[in-house]
């Protein structure tokens, strides 16, 4: 049994009965803190190159949440701020402290009030930092253990994994002192599969009436399990459909409130959004080094959305913004690009257009045009549960070009392999004309920027490590980057 299911297998006894205790010590230490104000699921995001936000949640509110922080081991330095937030159904608060005046590309050591150890992050390189780095992504990866992925399956459900594979999530945090951050393209935890769960006897007993607490549990579990990642390196995440509810569009009636219209999702991170005139953590963008990422929201806020009413979809939520207020931010963030300091521009959203499944045609019309339009180089998504890469595809699949020959149209890579209970998709046959590589397996994706010129992904398979697809982007043009030399500072 793999490290993170065996540690899956702890945290769920431990759930089930910690949800339903009468009460906690509230014994108050030397240093103010009770035992409910203990940091769990610490998580970073970036907040410009001089920036980074930490977040961790508690089980009682906190009145100023503070983070220690400084330089070579100095914690002499303190931010805070005033956010912690719960909603109804969550048994913890969401606090968030942004620390500003940092240096780009710098290790600073950190610890959240009432922790009992601080950890290390890296600030973002600045825009023009011309070095060559790599970054994690991951789509569709859900709880692991006996709540979520595990070597069995209930019905219903197919693809276990096998005695002594490694997760996506064992994966990742082998190997995070070799990228920069991880990106999340949507479809986070899958608490939203617990009544499937139930009624294909996976999780017993069957129980609708429980307020809500087993979703609130998976969600809780998930996030556990990802903190030996999310609190060394930024974790940046972006929206999909099982976000929206507590039973995927299935039946609402059974959400209590708190558990409808991605309240946790909102809650729970802090993206960069109002710093790049975003929303929430639906759409936003920030730089790193020779590229310009942007996330964007496929499932509401542009015209027949689908997980907005009258939608493809059932979830009933949203919109979150006026008629047309993410594309046109769409528009105006790349129209301010410097592709002289930033030449590669990436951009992810959830739901993909060009794969050999069912496509998204209602987010082809709004997003696609944009892209194309403004030179965006790479487009990732998740949402199918398995991976391929495709071809650089021009507007409405006009024009196909091949990567290694300085393409003109976006290039196009769908990742939701990482793992979730309900297992892996099979493709659509014959494969769509733009698929170029396929793999059905759990896995992730590890992109490196060479620089300006070549960029390279990496298809890895999460149950030993092995790669399964290699691939080089090619483009011919020139740009004003600066090679840093000294990056010598390691992680801790």
């Amino acid at each position: 049994m793999s490290f993170t299911l065996k540690k899956a297998a702890a945290a769920a006894a431990f759930a089930a009965t910690a949800f339903a205790q009468p009460g906690r010590r509230t014994t108050t230490s030397d240093d103010g803190c009770i035992e409910d104000m203990d940091p769990t699921q610490m998580r970073l995001a970036y907040y410009g190159d001089s920036g980074m936000a930490v977040s961790w949640n508690t089980k009682v509110k906190l009145a100023k949440p503070t983070v220690l922080y400084g330089p070579s081991g100095d914690l002499s330095k303190s931010a805070s701020s005033s956010i912690s937030v719960t909603y109804p159904s969550s048994s913890t608060y969401n606090n968030h402290v942004v620390i500003t005046g940092l240096e780009p590309d710098t290790v600073y050591h950190y610890k959240a009030m009432c922790d009992h150890r601080a950890y290390s992050f890296r600030t973002a390189r600045s825009a023009g930092d011309g070095q060559e780095f790599k970054f994690a992504m991951v789509g569709d990866l859900g709880t692991m253990g006996p709540d979520g992925l595990s070597t069995k399956v209930g019905s219903g459900a197919a693809n276990p994994l096998q005695p002594g594979d490694n997760t996506t999530i064992d994966a990742l945090h082998a190997k995070k002192t070799g990228f920069d951050f991880v990106w999340h393209v949507g479809d986070i935890a899958y608490a939203d599969s617990w009544l499937k769960e139930e009624k294909g006897g996976y999780i017993t007993p069957l129980n609708t009436s429980d307020h809500g607490a087993v979703y609130d549990r998976i969600l809780n579990e998930f996030y556990d399990e990802i903190q030996p990642i999310s609190r060394d390196v930024p974790y940046m995440v972006g929206v999909g459909n099982h976000e929206a509810n507590c039973d995927n569009g299935a039946d609402l009636s059974v959400c209590v409130p708190g558990q409808l219209n991605f309240t946790g999702y909102r809650a729970h991170w802090n993206m960069p959004s109002a710093k790049s005139g975003g929303l929430e953590n639906f759409w936003y963008s920030f730089d790193h080094g020779m590229v310009h990422f942007i996330t964007f929201n496929t499932e509401t806020d542009f015209p027949n959305a689908p997980d907005e009413p009258g939608g493809s979809g059932k979830e009933n939520a949203g919109p979150f913004a006026p008629s047309g207020a993410q594309l046109e931010w769409l528009r105006k963030d790349l129209a301010s690009v410097d592709r002289k300091k930033t030449p590669w521009v990436i951009a992810a959203g959830h739901r993909p257009w060009y794969v050999s499944a069912s496509t998204c045609t209602q987010c082809q019309a709004a997003f696609e045009p944009i892209l194309v339009q403004y030179g965006v180089d790479l487009v990732l998504h998740g949402h199918a549960h398995f991976y391929e890469r495709e071809a650089a595809v021009g507007k409405n699949g006009t024009s196909v070009q091949e990567i290694t020959a300085n393409p003109s149209n976006p290039w196009y890579i769908v990742n939701g392999a990482a793992g979730h209970y309900d297992g892996l998709d099979e493709p659509v046959y014959p494969l769509a004309p733009t698929s170029r590589k396929l793999a059905v397996e759990y896995g992730w994706s590890l992109f490196t920027v060479h620089n300006c010129t070549h960029l390279t992904t990496e298809f890895i398979a999460s149950r030993n490590g092995t790669v399964l697809d290699t691939a080089t982007l090619y483009k011919q043009r020139s740009c004003d980057v600066t090679k840093q030399s000294d990056r010598s500072t390691t992680w801790q």
